[in-house]
Formats: C-alpha cells, sequence, structure tokens
C-alpha cells in the first residue's frame, strides 16, 4: 500500500505544491521564500521520516503569514490524503522532547475533528525573517488541513530559536507515531468505524 499525495494549492496570495510519502527515510527537499521556515519544515521530514517535497511561494513582500498559513494547510491535506481512511494506524502520537533548555511536549490525534491547543508563550520577535508568531500559525493550519487534534505545551525554554525548533521536532515524532501502521490494528481505531469527521 503506498501512502503517498501530491496537492498544488495555488491562490492570489500563494502558490504551494506538497508531495509527502509517510513510509519514507527522512528525504526533504523544501523550498521557501522564508529561511527559518525551510528549515523547520526539513525538521518534519528528518524526525518524522517522512519523505517530503515543498516548493511554496508567496506574497512576502507583505509577511509570511499567507505563505506559512497556506503551506501547513496543504501539507495537512496532504497527510490526510496520503492516510485515507486510516486503517491500521495507531492515530495518536505523543513526543516530549528537550533541546538544550527548552522543552516541549506535542500530543497527536488523527481523530478528523480539528481542534488546536497551544500553550507556547513567547514574546513577539522575528528570526530570519520568520516571526515567532507564525509557529502556532502554522501548527492551526495543519489542524485545519489535516483534521486532526493537536495540542502542544512548553515546559521551559527561553531561547525562541529552540523553541520553535523542538516544537516542531516534538510534532515530527509526534505525527511520525500516530500515523504508523500498528500490526495489532486491523480495521479503523475507533469504535465508531470511521475517523472522518
Amino acid at each position: 500500500m503506498t501512502r503517498r499525495a501530491e496537492l498544488h494549492r495555488k491562490t492570489s496570495e500563494t502558490d504551494i505544491r506538497v508531495v509527502v510519502d509517510l513510509d519514507g527515510t527522512g528525504q526533504a527537499r523544501v523550498e521557501t521564500p522564508i529561511g527559518f521556515l525551510t528549515h523547520m519544515v526539513e525538521q518534519i521530514a528528518r524526525h518524522g521520516l517522512f519523505d517530503l517535497e515543498v516548493i511554496a511561494k508567496g506574497d512576502v513582500h507583505i509577511d509570511g503569514h499567507h505563505t506559512t498559513e497556506d503551506l501547513a494547510i496543504t501539507l495537512g491535506k496532504a497527510v490526510a490524503e496520503a492516510l485515507g481512511d486510516k486503517r491500521g494506524i495507531r492515530r495518536y502520537g505523543s513526543a516530549t522532547l528537550p533541546m538544550d533548555e527548552a522543552c516541549m511536549t506535542c500530543a497527536l490525534d488523527l481523530s478528523g475533528r480539528p481542534y488546536f491547543v497551544w500553550r507556547v508563550p513567547m514574546p513577539k520577535a522575528t528570526l530570519g525573517g520568520f516571526d515567532t508568531e507564525l509557529a502556532e500559525v502554522f501548527f492551526e493550519g495543519f489542524v485545519r488541513g489535516a483534521q486532526c487534534n493537536l495540542h502542544m505545551r512548553l515546559h521551559e525554554g527561553e531561547n525562541l530559536h529552540h523553541i520553535i525548533e523542538i516544537g516542531f521536532k516534538a510534532f515530527a515524532k509526534a505525527l511520525r507515531e500516530a500515523t504508523e501502521i500498528d500490526p495489532r490494528q486491523g480495521g479503523v481505531p475507533s469504535t465508531k468505524g470511521t475517523l472522518t469527521e
């Protein structure tokens, strides 16, 4: 079974192409006009062991919001499409990871019902052309695209680069676990028999 999807989203603000293979080896080709965003999306591929190709163009002369949000929505939709009916997956994933002084927990449910909780207090700043508040925008966009439940909580952290980067890494690990095939799970992991709504 191939768990791969390719999506293209084009609006007057952005032009996004995403190809994802959930059973990859962590290979990434990511091109965005925001260096820090590129680096963060590469973390998802590397630590989730997804093969990921992203080509994103957007109106960054305004700011990075549209590009970040649309990339995340498209990635979420691509993951959902690659999962199909979600038969055999683990469904839930979580990770608590450290990066120097920073420590973050990410908990994920591929439930088919979008809900997002962000408990990551950060001052507004810019890292490599990436506004720190866009980290929340990214994950909220993924939730809408993938129709999943995502909770993120910062336990410790002062360095903004570390806080955001460990958030992306924890998300990658949780997503990897949730999308993995469970050899003991024969059907859809829900008493309802569906994870589509």
